[in-house]
């Protein structure tokens, strides 16, 4: 087996944990990021254990919403005029996603990942002393009518299917179990199996950390091309001209993922869904629960120190200014569920999720490049599914069975 360290390009949640895994098993590792690690969407996201989050994103249901989507500027799923031009045949392929034979593909490729992701990220935190980066305590599911909560149904017959467990709660039992909620939500979903961490950036420097610990380096630098002949690929080559001669290299750098795998002849459909959050330090609110509100596509979670409250969905690319507007929205739509909920010593914050069209991420080995991989396009699901793919593509890397098929995530199934 070489010698020379497996790379690992893209220091965020996916790379860390990989990077670390690797590390453990005694591979050597040099991970490299154009920024310190875990500053990219990692840094933002909502620190969510989601289990239960492989419900298929283009269905029926949800194309019904689109319309009124587009007409509304702070809808909870936005797409710039100018940018939705460009991202039509990203589009189309999400449209072809709806199908009712791909609808099931999908939801088990992503229940594939999500129902060992609890366990695999709770052996991962141990064998790096972590385990006091995840909650104890789990997420509240909120609707904020009967009718939502009878259209939210179908998750629920889904989580049924896969066998996953959850408390429906209303009345009495719901002001018992969060008595900070509004009072005039009528039901809230108990998903004891999504837990959170404690700091989602935390976690990462954790990681790299538990990397260098066994051995393993970080580099910053910014990546300008990869180098490959008829063996494969042979030397990652830095903007500043630094060539690192490699025969492994792992692409995990979101939507960054996309140039590399572009000069490689394997484009992959990879857009940003730029998300928003808003970090209180000064909430006013002991909140012991994470909260969501599918319906309005967002999440309170008591993390990094204070509350962060946070989602959305906006199409509009890389370059474009962030819509602040989106963030405050967010909050107002928080406070109505926590009226208690104060908003003090706050700051926002805007990120770029990598998302394709049939919402699964890839992992795979590249389909023109020997020693070239991919562990990308995570979307909404980087941090519930970072310990799973960690795994896998370290055995992917190293020549060993994964624990679950791949096929499903290859870079070529477009």
């Amino acid at each position: 087996m070489s010698k020379k360290p497996i790379i690992i390009l893209g220091a965020g949640i996916v790379g860390a944990s990989t990077a670390a895994e690797l590390a453990l098993r005694g591979e050597p590792v040099l991970l490299i990021d154009r920024q310190e690690p875990g500053l990219g969407a990692s840094f933002g996201n909502m620190a969510s254990i989601a289990v239960n989050g492989f419900e298929a994103v283009s269905r029926p249901a949800v194309w019904k919403k689109i319309p009124g989507w587009l007409a509304d500027p702070v809808a909870p799923v936005a797409v710039n005029p100018v940018y939705a031009l460009k991202m039509l045949p990203w589009f189309l392929r999400f449209l072809a996603a709806g199908r009712p034979d791909r609808i099931k593909e999908i939801e088990e490729a992503g229940a594939n990942l999500a129902l060992r992701s609890l366990a695999d990220l709770k052996t991962l935190l141990g064998r790096i002393g972590a385990m006091d980066m995840l909650s104890d305590t789990a997420c509240l599911q909120l609707f904020g009518t009967e009718a939502e909560f009878a259209a939210g149904r179908a998750n629920l017959a889904l989580m049924d299917h896969f066998g996953l467990k959850y408390e429906v709660l209303s009345g009495p039992r719901l002001r018992e179990v969060e008595p900070l909620l509004n009072p005039a939500l009528p039901k809230a979903v108990l998903l004891p199996d999504n837990h959170f961490v404690t700091s989602p950036h935390g976690l990462v420097l954790r990681l790299v950390e538990a990397m260098r610990a066994q051995g393993g380096a970080f580099l910053k630098g910014e990546v300008a091309r990869l180098e490959r002949d008829a063996r494969g690929v042979t030397a990652v080559i830095l903007a500043d001209g630094k060539r690192i001669e490699a025969d492994r290299v792992l692409i995990a750098m979101g939507v960054h993922s996309r140039d590399l795998a572009k000069a490689a002849g394997e484009p992959i459909p990879l857009e940003t869904e730029r998300g928003y959050h808003t970090q209180i330090m000064a909430p006013g609110v002991d909140l012991k629960w994470s909260l969501i509100w599918p319906e309005r596509a967002f999440m309170i979670t008591p993390t990094a120190g204070g509350v962060r409250v946070g989602g959305s969905v906006e199409m509009a690319g890389l370059e474009r200014a962030p819509n602040w507007r989106r963030a405050r929205f967010l909050v107002e739509h928080a406070r109505y569920a926590l009226p208690g909920l104060k908003v003090e010593e706050a700051t926002e914050w805007m990120g770029h999720r990598p998302a394709l069209p049939d919402t699964i991420p890839v992992l795979s080995a590249s389909s023109t490049t020997r020693g070239l991989y991919y562990s990308t396009g995570h979307g909404h699901f980087g941090l519930t599914y970072c310990a799973t793919t960690a795994l896998a593509m370290a055995d992917l890397m190293t020549g060993q069975a994964p624990p679950i098929d791949l096929t499903p995530y290859r870079i070529n199934r477009y």
